[in-house]
């Protein structure tokens, strides 16, 4: 037969040989990594609430998860988990648009000074920081102590920025809430944590392709101007939106949310040096897997599913031979995981319970 383009390409090129041909649980979509994770690197975290799930396994695997921002010498496990220190690398909660994040990194440095400064709870009038309500569960007694705990935090980002060597991240929404007077980016909707919903002040806002990619690409850029040999690792998160403002099915809205972030990150990837895109949603979502990958509420993924992510990600990004025996001894019994694992905090939601 005559050559043609396709002739001599590898297996994992097509779909009969790399996916119909193969098991479920042989479905490996991560095909090579730009680079590889040491033990002593500072890996830190940051994005949606399924990059909660790659903070838990590193921390757990012998790597250095970074931690930045720690609690009180003299606060208990119990309740420093309570109060979210170790969520992720910073006490940022879930940062779930580019653009958040790219205001967090330039709040960090001065260049962007929101113009909204505190929130108060309706159920009890303790205060909150707009740009992270619930991290702290009990609220604030004063502003002054909001206040002083936002400049430690900022002061945690900095130090996370400047000396990081392995930084990931998970895309994880495109629809978002705006101050409207200076176009702040908020976690969550004015009145669902604090706050009071006012169309005057606020306004709903739902990202393109092009800026979810702008602002990423600038985050990164800010971050090797302090830091220029971090190395990135992008996901795009598989779990669903837990709502949707715009006037559609929420399952059109998912749809489009998550095939806006899986074409920024192709586009990310494209465009920078040293930044791996990690394919746990591609892992998920392809159809030998999708049913058995989601919990019952179909939104969320289970312990199986995360298992074979996170295997995935220490089978490339780290020594495949040590690192494939480490996940296995990492391994809880799935019915026994079930729902009473890890804890995971998607601030996204308090939408539902307010």
């Amino acid at each position: 037969m005559a050559d043609n383009p396709y002739s001599s390409l590898p297996d994992h090129r097509f779909w009969r040989k790399a996916v119909t041909s193969l098991p479920p649980y042989a479905i490996d979509p991560l095909v090579a990594t730009p680079f590889k994770i040491a033990r002593h690197d500072r890996v830190a975290t940051a994005g949606s609430c399924f990059a909660q799930e790659i903070a838990h396994r590193l921390q757990s695997s012998g790597y250095t998860y970074y931690l930045a921002e720690r609690p009180p010498a003299d606060m208990s496990a119990a309740e420093a988990e309570r109060r979210n220190y170790a969520m992720y690398s910073c006490r940022y909660g879930n940062l779930y648009t580019t653009a958040q994040f790219l205001q967090l990194i330039n709040r960090a440095y001065g260049r962007f000074n929101p113009q909204l400064d505190y929130w108060t709870r309706p159920e009890d009038g303790r205060f909150v920081d707009p740009f992270r309500p619930r991290i702290e569960p009990d609220g604030y007694a004063t502003i002054d102590e909001m206040r002083a705990d936002r400049e430690q935090h900022l002061a945690s980002v900095r130090d996370m920025l400047e000396t990081m060597d392995v930084f990931v991240f998970t895309f994880g929404h495109t629809e978002t809430w705006r101050h409207k007077p200076d176009g702040a980016i908020l976690q969550l909707a004015p009145g669902v944590a604090g706050g009071e919903w006012d169309e005057n002040v606020y306004e709903f806002y739902n990202m393109t392709v092009s800026e979810v990619v702008r602002d990423f690409l600038a985050a990164v850029d800010r971050i090797r101007e302090v830091n220029p040999r971090v190395r990135i690792i992008l996901s795009v998160s598989p779990v669903g939106i837990i709502a949707t403002y715009e006037d559609r099915h929420v399952i059109v809205s998912n749809m489009a949310v998550k095939s806006i972030l899986r074409a920024a990150a192709d586009e990310v990837v494209r465009a920078r040096p040293n930044i791996a895109y990690l394919p746990s949603y591609d892992l998920v979502n392809v159809s030998p897997n999708a049913a058995r990958f989601y919990r019952d509420d179909t939104r969320r993924i289970n312990p199986h599913g995360i298992d074979r992510t996170m295997k995935m990600f220490f089978d490339h990004f780290t020594d495949q031979a040590s690192e494939t025996a480490a996940i296995q001894s990492l391994k809880i019994d799935v019915a026994s995981e079930a729902e009473d694992g890890a804890r995971v905090v998607c601030d996204e939601e308090a939408i539902e319970s307010a």
